[in-house]
C-alpha cells in the first residue's frame, strides 16, 4: 500500500483523536525509531502490562503499529507503509526525540529484557 499525499478530513480526525493521547503519540514516536515490546513500554511509562497492550491493540486495530511474534514475545514497530504514514510522520517529525526513554532502559539492563 502506498502512502497518500491527501486525507480524507473523517479519517485525519480519526487518526489525530487516536494520537491525541500522550502515551500513544509518546509509543509512536518511539516506535518511529525504534523496535518495542510490552515489557518495555512497561518500564518506559510505569504502566501495567494490561494498561499498554490496550494502548497498542488501539493502534494495531487502524494498523499504525505492526506486530511481530518472536518466541513468546511481540515486537512492535510503525507501520511505515500504512496509507496514512505521510501525514503521521509529518506530525511525529515535529516531536522530540524518546532515545533518552530507551537509553534509561538499557541502563536499568530493561532494554529487551523479555528476549
Amino acid at each position: 500500500m502506498k502512502p497518500k499525499e491527501t486525507v480524507d478530513l473523517q479519517r485525519a480526525s480519526q487518526l489525530l483523536k487516536l494520537l491525541g493521547d500522550k502515551t500513544r503519540l509518546t509509543m509512536m514516536k518511539l516506535l518511529s525509531s525504534h523496535e518495542c515490546c510490552v515489557c518495555e513500554f512497561v518500564g518506559i511509562f510505569k504502566m501495567s502490562q494490561p494498561a499498554i497492550s490496550q494502548h497498542l491493540r488501539k493502534l494495531r486495530d487502524i494498523e499504525l503499529v505492526r506486530e511481530e511474534r518472536r518466541g513468546q514475545w511481540i515486537f512492535y514497530s510503525i507501520n511505515s507503509e500504512h496509507e496514512d504514514y505521510l501525514l503521521i510522520k509529518s506530525i511525529l517529525d515535529q516531536l522530540p526525540g524518546q532515545d533518552e526513554s530507551i537509553n534509561d532502559l538499557e541502563k536499568q539492563g530493561l532494554r529487551i529484557s523479555c528476549g
